[in-house]
């Protein structure tokens, strides 16, 4: 989903531009606070948020008689971040992902965000959720995104109410020769080399199994390990018998953009993605809803990941009191959540810029339906542990090997790999 590395781009001039972030030597980089004379407030975000939040740092800066510049991280924004900071040429505030949090916190890189319970409670419950963690918000969220079901309602007027549901009408769709796969579901990374966690966790969740367990205070518990447990190997078995040896419904050639394309071209009267397949479904004309992925015949609901994007302060940056300012007050506002809608349509987290994005296109209030029993992606560094084995795990069960021993494997891979062996 993500991981590349270092690709700096152009700085955009705001009050003064000070270059990029390559440009300034690690001494450049005090303890201390900037003046206000000299303070110059840097911003990393890539292009498309780069070019929305000028505007609003232009105003920021001259309002309180400081510069300001916005350098745009194309490619490796976490890394990059990560390098930057500890050789003293970070920003004063980054744009990135909730789950980045845990390990920019474990590194001490990012500051607690100094937000008001009323403030707080303006954000949709999975976005306050996914930006705190050890029971300190550590980001302002400003965009959600999560899975759904497309369905074309030319082939399928009615939601099917289960997955079991689903199948069974896309099996009688292929039967009839009216579409030449029962789902759209991707199950492979687009290299097709691994499975893809991010798409099967709905699945794997309605089946009645977890990743982490969860702590008192909310946040992912990684000495709760759910790979290899009883509950484990029942929801692969459900999984499973969807798949290659089963009803052929899950197979490891499908991956995001094939799927996508099967759907758009009548192939298939159903799809599994987010809302980043918007503009290609409308682009093509298929007649479609978006309804939350239906969870298995008496299971539990199917829990999708949700990723949220966020502002977050820098702990090593030159300019902390401006850069909390800067992102609790004018990153924070509706103007800026609505402007950031209006160049991508990304369900806003703020809860009045949500009115506002789902009064301009009925589909957000949808996705926003389709979040509501989403668990956030966690945020704790652990899950570096889960991604390899469980990626490989999923190909494995799709293919058909044998369910047990494969859950059992991939669990005490994990297990070794967070200290947890016996």
């Amino acid at each position: 989903m993500r991981r590349s590395f270092v690709v700096l781009a152009a700085c955009l001039s705001l009050t003064a531009c000070g270059g990029t972030a390559a440009d300034r030597k690690p001494g450049d980089a005090s303890a201390g606070e900037q003046s206000a004379a000299s303070a110059t407030l840097t911003i990393w975000a890539d292009q498309k948020r780069s070019e929305t939040l000028k505007p609003f740092a232009e105003a920021f800066a001259e309002e309180n008689g400081v510069k300001a510049e916005i350098v745009v991280v194309a490619q490796g924004q976490q890394q990059t971040f990560v390098t930057a900071s500890q050789a003293g040429k970070g920003p004063d505030v980054l744009v990135g992902a909730h789950d980045w949090i845990g390990n920019l916190v474990q590194n001490g890189l990012i500051e607690p965000i100094h937000m008001t319970e009323d403030q707080q409670s303006g954000y949709v419950d999975v976005a306050r959720k996914a930006v705190t963690y050890d029971g300190q918000v550590y980001g302002v969220p400003y965009a959600v995104e999560n899975l759904a079901l497309y369905r074309n309602t030319d082939l399928v007027p009615d939601a099917p109410a289960t997955f079991d549901e689903l199948i069974a009408t896309g099996r009688e769709l292929k039967e009839k020769g009216e579409v030449e796969q029962i789902v759209g579901y991707p199950i492979s990374q687009q290299n097709g080399q691994s499975g893809d966690t991010y798409h099967m966790y709905p699945l794997y969740t309605s089946g009645g199994a977890h990743l982490f367990g969860t702590k008192p205070n909310g946040d992912p518990d990684p000495a709760d390990l759910g790979v290899g447990t009883p509950a484990s190997i029942a929801a692969f078995k459900k999984i499973a018998a969807l798949g290659e040896k089963g009803a052929g419904a899950l197979k490891r050639s499908f991956t995001s953009d094939n799927s996508a394309a099967m759907f758009v071209q009548g192939k298939t009267a159903f799809l599994v993605a987010g809302p980043w397949r918007l503009t290609e479904v409308r682009t093509a004309g298929v007649k479609y809803d978006v309804t939350p992925v239906p969870a298995f015949k008496d299971g539990d609901p199917a829990r999708g990941f949700v990723g949220v994007q966020a502002f977050f302060v820098a702990s090593k940056g030159r300019n902390k009191a401006l850069a909390q300012e800067f992102v609790t007050n004018t990153l924070a506002s509706a103007d800026v959540a609505k402007a950031l809608f209006d160049a991508e349509p990304r369900m806003p987290a703020l809860k009045t810029a949500l009115e506002y994005a789902a009064a301009k296109d009925p589909d957000v209030a949808k996705f926003e339906a389709a979040a509501r029993d989403g668990v956030p992606l966690p945020a704790i560094p652990q899950m570096v542990a889960v991604w390899q084995p469980f990626n490989a795990l999923i190909h494995s069960i799709v293919k058909g090997d044998p369910v047990e021993p494969a859950v059992k494997a991939a669990g005490k891979a994990i297990a070794e790999q967070l200290g947890q062996t016996e």
